[in-house]
């Protein structure tokens, strides 16, 4: 779909999940964002990975660095959400980022040589522990957990906006469907999609 992930062979993870759901909802979709995204937060947090966060809607962060990232594909039946195919990137042992300033790695972040399966092992388990029953967990403690991790929540930063014009604003959390609620510096809350906006940090 037009996003890449640069690994360095035998340095990183880049692998895809497959996990059916029953009874959830196109309009519940972000929850399996939020789930992913505290999963891997878990897991990270098990590694003793420093200062965890989600930068929305699916980077997750150690410090202000980028060491993982998520895309999910979602497929419809009849009204529900059959299957996703969720593919994460996970930046494990490299030392080098050429022209990506704000990217690392697990290993830059702790001084820690870790072993690649050791890694995949945790992480499957933490977001399939996630998963589970989605579809019957009630939207709001999830949405809590999320923001509890969001990036810079409740903070000015600066943004890019689609027509590309920088502007300042805080984080106020995200809508039932996984919008960006976001406070401009000078006019009332707004709701941003994905690809609406972007953070400068």
């Amino acid at each position: 779909m037009g996003n890449g992930w640069n690994s360095e062979a035998g340095k990183s993870l880049t692998f895809s999940m497959f996990k059916r759901f029953k009874d959830l909802l196109p309009e519940q979709q972000f929850m399996i964002s939020m789930a992913v995204s505290l999963g891997i937060a878990e897991a990270f947090k098990n590694l003793h990975i420093p200062d965890i966060a989600i930068k929305w809607p699916n980077d997750i962060l150690s410090g202000n660095k980028k060491v993982g990232g998520i895309l999910i594909e979602n497929v419809l039946e009849t009204s529900y959400i059959k299957y996703s195919v969720i593919g994460i990137g996970i930046n494990v042992s490299e030392s080098s980022f050429p022209d990506l300033p704000q990217a690392s790695s697990l290993k830059l972040q702790t001084g820690i040589n870790f072993q690649l399966e050791e890694v995949l092992e945790k992480l499957l388990q933490s977001i399939y522990a996630a998963l589970e029953n989605l579809g019957a967990q009630e939207f709001s403690p999830l949405k809590f957990k999320y923001e509890s991790k969001l990036f810079k929540k409740n903070k000015i930063c600066v943004f890019e906006n689609k027509e590309g014009k920088l502007f300042n604003g805080i984080i106020r959390g995200i809508s039932d469907r996984g919008e960006l609620f976001l406070e401009p510096e000078d006019g009332p809350i707004q709701k941003f999609e994905l690809k609406e906006v972007k953070m400068i940090y």
